[in-house]
């Protein structure tokens, strides 16, 4: 459905009609609905604008949409999200996705999430914004033995 049908279809129907019946979808579609979703339906207007800018956002992908259910996985993985790692796990099974590739997103997370805690962490030691006690030029070195 294009942009202006679905703005006219919130306007003839409401926005708490319209915010109970894509939940409803997406309960059919996924087996439940996220608990963020189920908070933003006590205000309808809010869920609507994360779904319409949710749904701009996958319709417009030019990526499979197994491919933006793994990275929807990755994402939720490396910021600890176990909800949104289930939801998305299920949504990428539904649209084809395997065992394997579900765990190789997570693996890549994992990958990522661990170098952004190092790339984090080295820029405090090494950078000018760290005060005295974050100088190593004085701590001697280990060797591997």
């Amino acid at each position: 459905m294009e942009f202006d049908a679905i703005i006219q279809r919130i306007r003839e129907e409401g926005s708490a009609r319209t915010a109970r019946c894509w939940l409803d979808q997406i309960e059919e579609e996924y087996g439940a609905v996220p608990l963020i979703f189920q908070r933003m339906s006590e205000k309808p207007e809010v869920l609507i604008s994360h779904l319409l800018y949710k749904g701009s956002v996958t319709q417009l992908s030019t990526l499979e949409p197994k491919v933006v259910e793994l990275i929807s996985l990755a994402v939720g993985a490396a910021l600890k999200c176990s909800h949104c790692v289930e939801y998305h796990m299920k949504a990428a099974q539904a649209k084809g996705a395997t065992r394997e590739e579900i765990l190789e997103a997570v693996l890549i997370a994992g990958l990522l999430a661990n170098a952004a805690v190092l790339a984090d962490a080295y820029r405090v030691v090494n950078g000018a914004e760290c005060d005295a006690s974050c100088d190593l030029s004085g701590v001697p070195k280990q060797n591997d033995e």
